[in-house]
């Protein structure tokens, strides 16, 4: 079953924090993901919203507990805890 990582949060500089976020994209896919969609907050540019599309809820959990992301999201410029939640897919549809 299809499963994401959704996170949302304030960065200090969107352009720095894109540029360590590109460079994560190998231990993000050895933890299971399949696709990532990025947004930027309509109002704020520098509040992000990351929906990650992972082949199973438990590398999602792996992945968020492990020191490599807390080294990048330091890295990155995050600023404060991430709102994050592990969800499973139940439809999608296309229009």
């Amino acid at each position: 079953m299809a499963a994401a990582l959704i996170v949302r949060h304030r960065v200090a500089n969107f352009e720095a924090w894109k540029k360590v976020f590109d460079d994560m994209t190998e231990i993000r896919r050895a933890h299971g993901w399949t696709s990532t969609i990025v947004y930027r907050d309509a109002s704020d540019p520098n509040v992000v919203t990351i929906v990650n599309r992972v082949k199973d809820v438990e590398g999602a959990k792996r992945y968020g507990s492990s020191p490599e992301l807390r080294a990048g999201m330091q890295q990155a410029g995050v600023q404060g805890p991430p709102e994050v939640s592990f969800v499973e897919e139940v439809e999608e549809r296309r229009y």
